[in-house]
């Protein structure tokens, strides 16, 4: 099971599992502007929505250039050395020789499994206006997709209009 990641103050609303790309993509769909309760909440949002050290140390997030364009990449996997339980952090080759050298020594999981997170009413009013100004602009991306489709159900207007 996943872990459930409670927004502060928050003990009944929308729950749904968010994956790392979700948790990125949702970061930058929140509010930058708005009244001040408002902006309160979606701080509080984004401090839930923010990666511990643990993970961090999991997902070891690094900017990569691709095709001259400026990308985040992460592990979705990692290889933890089993006498040790420590994560093992050598470039992808080398730890496919280790694996290849002694499989026994090593396990692998998801670096980091989704998360569940609760969201009050107006944060998801927030995060659907969001939605729903994106895509009025046709601005909608393939990174959107999977968080418009969790927050606009029930919210559904005709797309494109």
């Amino acid at each position: 099971m996943s872990d459930i990641v409670e927004m502060k103050a928050v003990k009944v609303g929308k729950k749904m599992d968010l994956d790392v790309l979700e948790r990125m993509t949702l970061l930058g769909v929140l509010p930058k502007e708005g009244n001040f309760i408002n902006l309160k909440l979606v701080r509080l949002v984004r401090e839930e929505l923010s990666f511990t050290e643990e993970e961090n140390r999991a997902l070891q997030f690094r900017n990569v250039i691709q095709a001259g364009v400026p990308m985040i990449h992460w592990n979705t996997v990692v290889v933890r050395n089993k006498a040790t339980g420590e994560i093992v952090k050598d470039p992808t080759e080398v730890i496919a020789q280790m694996m290849a050298t002694d499989p026994d020594a090593f396990e692998t999981s998801e670096a980091c499994p989704p998360k569940e997170f609760v969201f009050g009413e107006t944060v998801v009013g927030l995060i659907v206006k969001s939605l729903q100004e994106l895509d009025k602009a046709e601005k909608i991306t393939q990174e959107h997709y999977s968080l418009y489709e969790k927050f606009m159900e029930g919210h559904e207007e005709t797309p494109g209009k």
